[in-house]
């Protein structure tokens, strides 16, 4: 039916018959002479119908928008004056010489005028998917995808697929369970990601293993969460943490390169203390150039206790944030500032402008100057950098809440005043503390398969936890975690010390990972992987404002799908066969 894509007519084709199918986008009569925009996952080319075939013109008469349709066509080069420059196929057009309607469309339930709610878009999804904007973030995706084969393949890793039924094992969120009808009242898992699994194909010997699989985890969504998301998986064994990255770092180069014609350069390495210390952050926005500066030592002995105390506390920080020109805000916009960081926890935010720098302490503006003696003033100006126009911004409470707030704030304030530029800037984050603690209980940062730093002993990491950094390493643009990875426990001493240290006891630790242990025990390899989230890749390199945008038939920010009404009740004979009883909410 079609010998070419309507994208791919250009003047190439000119003065050649060709078939073309597709949608109608756009129809206009202009003076007897009928113009449509046909439309196909490709692109958009223009036809004209010329009243002289009677039989065809009338056909085109009665286009509607969305009509299904095939067409025969002369090809034929636009006038100058008459060509788009912003359509691929703009220096060209189509006479109609035939004409057939392959389907009609009912009035259309989204407008393409106008903006559509995300619910009526997600409903209609296969007409949404037709919008020239979605196809091409389609065909994007599937040629980042088929990039990432290519390459892993031409590096001699493996497509191994792994189950999507398997046991529930504790990965950071809720599973989805499957319960079975063979044995009744048991359940398999949906996996959160193939972690277990790919570590078991590295003790099986395949030595480089990749994937492009389905994740899925039962959590509260957002712009970059879904339930369930696609993750580019990798495992190695016999490499160094340093081998994986730069083989991780070549492809994302590559894929750049190839598909958006960027050089991202090489990666600069960050641990994680020092992207906490400067930008709040483990996934810091290198783009924005603002940076916090820690202050506590100069502010230990002032009377006023919001930055006393903090500056006196061990798990305490006080930090300041440099705005650049920020004194032309108003007290109102620098107010609406400090309700924002109460979303984080912060009780506050106090605030300095720097007028007049030549003029001392009189050339400051702030309510909180009476608190502070000159040197300390003049003390927290210098060390901030702070120029003639800027404001200061303080962040004081415990470490985590000043990093969360201060972090978020600096991120805020540089997209309001246009401070962060348009480049795209990588980085790899390092160094990650083992385990967090929080209220006395031991949680993995990454998961309970990660390895020490290199060095660390079982019986070290079960004697002081809190201080061991991990071999674990995340690949972050612009902002976004792109992918985490690490080096993997490959020792069932230092496995079985991890588990104790999360408060996992034996028996659970054989409960939920028996099988794993015991394949520790036969001679298994050092190795180390990464994962990346497609979704997210392609979101950043297609600039969409959310992964909803990059998927096909995503779920809403509920987790319902309104395409296809799911999820709904289950057939009572299906939960009969299954041994379930649905108990409701009341």
């Amino acid at each position: 039916m079609r010998t070419v894509y309507c994208g791919q007519v250009t003047k190439e084709l000119v003065d050649q018959e060709i078939n073309l199918v597709g949608w109608i986008n756009r129809r206009r009569d202009l003076g007897g002479v009928i113009f449509i925009d046909l439309r196909d996952r490709e692109g958009i080319v223009q036809v004209v119908f010329d009243p002289d075939r009677e039989d065809v013109f009338s056909t085109a008469n009665s286009l509607r928008n969305e009509f299904c349709v095939r067409l025969k066509g002369r090809v034929r080069a636009r006038p100058d004056s008459q060509i788009n420059s912003d359509m691929r196929t703009g220096e060209v057009e189509l006479l109609g010489l035939e004409l057939e309607i392959l389907n009609r469309s009912a009035p259309l339930p989204l407008d393409s005028n106008q903006d559509n709610s995300e619910e009526q878009r997600l409903k209609y999804r296969y007409l949404d998917l037709r919008r020239p904007e979605m196809s091409e973030r389609m065909v994007f995706r599937a040629k980042v995808t088929g990039f990432v084969r290519r390459f892993m393949e031409d590096n001699g890793f493996l497509d191994i697929e792994t189950p999507i039924l398997t046991k529930a094992t504790p990965e950071g969120a809720r599973d989805y369970l499957v319960p079975s009808r063979t044995h009744k009242g048991q359940f398999f898992a949906l996996p959160q990601s193939p972690q277990i699994f790919k570590q078991l194909l590295m003790m099986s010997g395949m030595d480089r293993y990749y994937q492009i699989v389905k994740c899925f985890r039962d959590e509260d969504l957002r712009a970059d969460r879904q339930p369930e998301f696609t993750q580019i998986d990798i495992e190695t064994s016999f490499m160094s943490s340093d081998e994986v990255m730069a083989v991780t770092e070549q492809m994302v180069r590559e894929l750049f390169v190839s598909m958006l014609d960027i050089d991202l350069g090489e990666f600069p390495q960050m641990t994680y203390a020092e992207a906490m210390r400067l930008y709040g952050s483990d996934k810091p926005d290198l783009r924005n150039p603002m940076q916090l500066v820690d202050v506590a030592d100069l502010l230990k002995d002032v009377e006023f206790k919001v930055f006393s105390g903090p500056a006196n506390d061990e798990k305490g920080r006080v930090a300041v944030l440099r705005v650049p020109g920020g004194a032309t805000l108003s007290r109102k916009q620098i107010d609406d500032y400090g309700k924002y960081v109460g979303i984080y926890g912060a009780k506050g935010l106090a605030w300095m402008k720097v007028n007049d720098l030549a003029a001392g302490v009189e050339g400051l503006q702030s309510p909180i100057l009476k608190f502070l003696n000159e040197e300390v003033a003049k003390g927290i100006v210098e060390r901030s950098g702070a120029q003639d126009g800027d404001l200061i911004l303080f962040g004081a409470d415990k470490a985590n809440v000043v990093c969360e707030a201060m972090g978020a704030l600096r991120l805020k304030v540089g997209e309001d005043l246009g401070l962060v530029s348009d480049e795209w800037k990588p980085l790899w984050v390092v160094d990650f503390p083992m385990f967090e603690e929080v209220d006395g209980q031991f949680h993995a940062i990454h998961h309970p398969f990660t390895a020490p730093v290199a060095g660390v002993s079982a019986e070290q990491l079960a004697a002081s936890p809190a201080g061991v950094l991990s071999n674990a390493y995340d690949m972050v643009l612009n902002g976004c975690e792109l992918g985490g990875g690490s080096v993997r426990i490959h020792k069932q001493d230092m496995q079985a010390a991890a588990f104790k240290v999360l408060g996992i006891s034996d028996e659970e630790a054989q409960e939920k990972f028996g099988f794993l242990l015991e394949a520790l025990q036969y001679g298994a390899p050092p190795h180390a992987g990464l994962a990346f989230g497609l979704d997210r890749l392609v979101m950043l390199m297609t600039g969409a404002s959310s992964i909803r945008d990059v998927m096909a038939f995503p779920k809403t920010a509920t987790a319902a799908c309104p395409l296809t009404s799911a999820p709904s009740a289950a057939n009572p004979v299906a939960l009969e066969e299954l041994a379930l009883n649905v108990k409701l909410p009341e």
